[in-house]
């Protein structure tokens, strides 16, 4: 019997549900987030994750905010 692994990028074991540490890069280091389909892949990866990001939709809201219409992006070292 197999007493741990990976399921769908999450580590199972007799500890629980782990988050594989190799995925996280993506998380870790994300690319610059400069247009709507940037912050659509950043979330997307992120919300993966949600349930060991503790207030996960607090911290994610900002980001979730720039893909309302009509919202222009304005990235710099201020913001």
């Amino acid at each position: 019997m197999v007493q741990e692994g990976i399921v769908i990028g999450h580590k199972i074991s007799k500890r629980g549900i782990e988050v594989d540490k190799e995925k996280l890069d993506v998380i870790d280091k994300p690319p610059p987030l400069v247009n709507v389909k940037g912050i659509q892949s950043f979330l997307g990866h992120a919300e993966f994750y949600w349930p060991f990001i503790k207030d996960f939709s607090k911290i994610a809201k900002p980001l979730s905010n720039l893909l309302n219409k009509d919202v222009v992006f304005v990235f710099n070292e201020n913001v």
